[in-house]
């Protein structure tokens, strides 16, 4: 399969996606607001090269069109690999009933009245057939939905889209770069008002099992729904969690913090090795930002370009997604970066979370 793929590459070239140009500059990354998780903190200066960012999120029908171009299979698509997940379990995991590596993903559906938000099993449910063009399962379609944000797509997926693209994943530091549009240490990508239904997708009633979708939406939103932020993007906030390239560690932010001795630190990379506490025999997680709409404040709040979280690079799920950056130096950048948006005065320098 990757021959091909990459053949497709270099004789197919892909149609232009949308993007927003995210000028240099440094800002102060993670947060120490009281609604901030110990893996976001401390906050800590990171300067940031521009680059360009997608304005919304992959949409079904530009992952449709990589697909039908190279001829992708999603890992979602594609039997289980017991060789790889066993690496990701405690030793000694006996290995599942052959049923259970059949493709699939795994989807989320409310539980009933009464069940504990912190409940994950009673909501995620393995799914055969689930997959990218199926959301929900066999039966289901993406044919009214190809404006919303692809999901079921696994790390690698996103990674090939985005290479397809002559582009990559954002780090952690432009992605929460990008997120905060200009508002530096501000709790949201809108400012420091709570949300409401105007701001995002994101769930609203009783978590896990009632949405009362007052924002118009139980699932996910067709991109470009709510209103963009400062830079011109939309969704950094709600709708589909979105792949970064980096791993996921808990505690990186504090020895980033500690290594930096209060200097800025230029273009931060993940960690080499993960470390999730939540799974700690898988060592390749990758973060993903931005929250989606099964976030409710009662339960993680992650709709805040703080917030992070970690999970198995194989893993694809109904409520994940991406967007792609695109260095100024590739080929598939538009030209004259510098002229593209103009920094405001504030986001010259770091200025408290």
């Amino acid at each position: 399969m990757l021959v091909p793929f990459l053949l497709t590459l270099l004789l197919t070239p892909p149609p232009a996606l949308d993007l927003v140009w995210v000028p240099a500059g440094t800002f102060k990354m993670g947060s120490d607001h009281p609604d901030a998780r110990p893996d976001e903190r401390p906050p800590h200066d990171v300067h940031v090269d521009g680059f360009f960012i997608g304005a919304t999120e992959v949409t079904n029908a530009q992952f449709k069109v990589f697909v039908d171009a190279t001829g992708w299979v999603t890992v979602a698509e594609r039997p289980v690999d017991w060789n790889a997940l066993k690496q990701q379990v405690p030793p000694g995991t006996p290995k599942p009933d052959d049923a259970l590596l059949q493709p699939g993903s795994m989807v989320f559906s409310p539980p009933a009245e009464g069940t504990s938000s912190y409940d994950i099993a009673g909501r995620w449910h393995w799914v055969p057939g689930a997959s990218w063009v199926h959301p929900e399962g066999p039966g289901s379609s993406i044919t009214d939905r190809m404006n919303h944000p692809v999901v079921h797509v696994a790390w690698d997926d996103a990674v090939a889209f985005a290479r397809w693209h002559g582009g990559t994943l954002p780090t952690e530091a432009q992605w929460e770069r990008a997120a905060r549009g200009g508002l530096p240490g501000a709790r949201f990508a809108w400012g420091n008002d709570d949300i409401t239904p105007a701001h995002a997708n994101t769930w609203q009633g009783t978590f896990p099992t009632h949405n009362t979708a007052q924002d118009g939406h139980v699932g996910t939103a067709p991109v470009r729904s709510f209103p963009q932020n400062g830079w011109g993007l939309h969704d950094m906030a709600g709708n589909v969690w979105e792949w970064t390239a980096d791993r996921y560690d808990a505690k990186a932010w504090r020895r980033r913090a500690a290594a930096a001795n209060a200097a800025p630190i230029n273009n931060p990379t993940g960690p080499a090795t993960a470390a999730d506490p939540r799974n700690p025999h898988a060592r390749n997680s990758r973060t993903h930002r931005g929250g989606s709409f099964l976030c409710h404040a009662s339960y993680c709040s992650s709709y805040r370009p703080s917030a992070r979280m970690g999970t198995t690079p194989d893993s694809a799920l109904s409520h994940l997604g991406f967007r792609i950056v695109i260095p100024p130096d590739s080929p598939a950048a538009p030209p004259e970066p510098a002229a593209a948006r103009k920094m405001p005065a504030h986001d010259q320098a770091p200025n408290p979370s």
